[in-house]
């Protein structure tokens, strides 16, 4: 086992401390709120964090890709929700996994989607579970919960014999506040948007057992939960800056971090020169809109203390450049010699996380075990 001094730069740090103080706290709200969670695992794709999210109470996964499904299934998990439209290309990847037991929900929100999976169940003698997305807040995808085409989509599905398991919903908009009020009234917006939808499907004769709602704004800022089944957020347990701007985190609730190494100067331009570049932090600039811009991550000494005003500005791609918001610190040479190594927190830990095949999981003594990560489609 090695420590974090002895890593090779750049390395992807998890912070087990931090990322278990996250997992705690979503899974104790979820339990007080009387929902189900299902965590969505696309943050981490990594089977140790997901194990630690169940272990805490967590019922099912949501995946993002199906070779996430596969993998996940491969290691024991079997209640898995892909949350991402059904593709006509992909129901074959699907009907082998549910084929070989993994009790896998898809998702559609339109006919022409309903149809081409209940033509490819017909002709491979297949039933599929399939939940209905609703938009509550006009940001992706969805079936508003008013439009017609909820129910047409429902029937389509029942009539070709799929299993019309119920609605889901995230608001994803929630990542565009950052006042508690804000935070509260989009919550209550998906949670209302997705029962209503759910009610009209009952009242139309569907069972609609899963109401499904989440982001980590909402989990963490819904009043209630009154009517909702259960519960997805991902990028909690992680957290980063996007996070800490929205209001929903700290900087010392931020789990991941980018370990890099000081390599060269421009001291007049005020920058340091590090080995971490967008392939190791992506090229993510989240928070540039909101009310904090961190460039592209923010600096910490490498025991994780946060350098207050020093952030990566900008980045090619295997060289960051450090930078002072002030204005160029012309005593930058001195303050991060040559050989200096750092932790840079991300805007968006998902996209950070994407650039690295492995995990360094951080015990409190400083010992490290490499996790490694999924990949692919």
């Amino acid at each position: 086992m090695n420590t974090v001094s002895e890593l090779d730069t750049p390395s992807a740090l998890v912070d087990l401390q931090r990322m278990q103080r996250n997992i705690d706290r979503m899974q104790a709200r979820m339990d007080a709120l009387g929902v189900s969670f299902r965590p969505h695992v696309k943050t981490s794709k990594c089977l140790p964090v997901t194990q630690a999210q169940l272990a805490a109470g967590a019922r099912g996964i949501t995946v993002s890709t199906l070779k996430e499904a596969e993998q996940f299934f491969k290691d024991g998990i079997s209640d898995i929700l892909y949350a991402v439209g059904m593709a006509p290309a992909r129901l074959g990847q699907a009907l082998a996994l549910q084929q070989r037991g993994c009790q896998l929900k898809i998702i559609t929100d339109s006919v022409a989607a309903a149809q081409e999976i209940g033509r490819y169940a017909t002709a491979h003698n297949a039933v599929f579970e399939v939940w209905i997305e609703i938009d509550t807040d006009n940001h992706r995808s969805g079936i508003k919960p008013e439009e017609n085409a909820l129910l047409e989509v429902a029937h389509t599905l029942q009539d070709a014999g799929m299993i019309v398991g119920g609605v889901m919903t995230h608001a994803g908009s929630s990542y565009e506040c950052d006042t508690p009020e804000a935070l509260r009234a989009i919550a209550e917006q998906e949670r209302a948007g997705a029962v209503r939808a759910a009610q009209r499907l009952r009242d139309a004769g569907f069972a609609c057992p899963v109401v499904s709602v989440g982001s980590t704004p909402t989990a963490l800022s819904a009043a209630h939960l009154e009517g909702v089944t259960e519960v997805r957020a991902g990028v909690y347990v992680f957290f980063d800056l996007v996070m800490r701007n929205v209001g929903v985190c700290t900087m010392d609730d931020i789990a991941l971090s980018v370990l890099t190494t000081v390599i060269g100067h421009q001291e007049e331009k005020g920058w340091a020169i590090v080995d971490a570049g967008w392939m190791a932090m992506s090229r993510d600039r989240g928070t540039q809109s909101q009310k904090q811009d961190f460039g592209l991550g923010q600096v910490c000494t490498e025991d994780g203390q946060v350098q207050e005003g020093y952030i990566l500005s900008s980045a090619n791609q295997e060289h960051g450049i450090l930078a002072h918001t002030a204005g160029p610190d012309q005593n930058i040479a001195r303050r991060f010699p040559i050989g200096t190594r750092l932790r840079i927190l991300p805007n968006h830990a998902c996209a950070t996380g994407a650039q690295h095949p492995e995990y360094q999981a951080v015990q409190p003594d400083g010992g490290t075990a490499a996790w490694p990560r999924f990949y692919g489609w």
